[in-house]
């Protein structure tokens, strides 16, 4: 059994905020869940998911347990604080101490959200229905209604050269926004290659907000992420944030 595998993000966010994502390295769950598979619902063992969960917890000096969410590829925003929380959703936001957002994926993007003064964060599931839905725009909404005080970061997702979509996906997303045309590349008869990452840079930046990461691709790096396009049955990475 290796040691926990994280990503920290390298951007400038203010000193009480916390943030990491998973790899695939560090847990004790086998074959195609192999290792640190962080999701119950993928057909992996019950105690080694929870395992998985409670050596990441130790391993990152989580606050608390993530408050992890039943991801549908909608667009509802769960804001931690509330009581009781919805059944389902893609983005989850806090401004109190101590609450951990995130997000599981396997080739979906996962995008880190967090306010200049240090009061906010949120954690976003951003697959192609999620970002047709306006899952970033709803939970800009939540966090801060001026996107010029947010930073966010990239996670793993799948690259633009391993994404292939049909041309329902990029018809769906230029009838949200004709300028999400730009992000695809003719890949043969009603195929498309998606640039999930800049069609979701384009549309944070568009709010103003400066963004970073987004340097990597869960397709073709089978060494340190699941992929669902390459596997289908596979376990999942997770990316969190909180205020300390």
């Amino acid at each position: 059994m290796n040691e926990i595998e994280l990503i920290i993000p390298d951007w400038p966010a203010p000193g009480n905020v916390r943030a990491c994502a998973t790899t695939r390295i560090g847990g004790v769950s086998r074959a195609e869940f192999s290792s640190l598979n962080l999701a119950g619902h993928v057909g992996d063992r019950d105690d080694h998911v929870a395992e998985n969960r409670q050596r990441l917890r130790g391993f990152a000096g989580l606050p608390a347990e993530p408050r992890w969410l039943q991801q549908v590829h909608g667009n509802r925003v769960a804001d931690l604080a509330s009581k009781p929380m919805p059944a389902a959703a893609d983005a989850s936001v806090s401004s109190k101490p101590g609450l951990v957002c995130a997000i599981l994926s396997a080739d979906c993007l996962p995008i880190l959200l967090c306010s200049v003064d240090g009061r906010q964060v949120a954690a976003v599931h951003a697959g192609w229905r999620g970002l047709a839905g306006g899952v970033i725009e709803a939970a800009l909404k939540k966090i801060s209604r001026d996107g010029r005080r947010l930073l966010a970061w990239l996670g793993p997702a799948i690259g633009p050269a391993a994404y292939q979509v049909g041309a329902n996906v990029r018809q769906a997303l230029i009838e949200k926004n004709r300028a999400s045309e730009a992000f695809f590349t003719e890949d043969g008869p009603a195929h498309w290659k998606m640039d999930l990452y800049g069609l979701a840079r384009h549309i944070l930046e568009a709010h103003g907000i400066d963004v970073f990461g987004g340097a990597f691709c869960t397709y073709t790096d089978a060494r340190r992420f699941f992929s669902y396009r390459r596997d289908e049955v596979c376990g999942r990475q997770a990316c969190m944030i909180w205020l300390q």
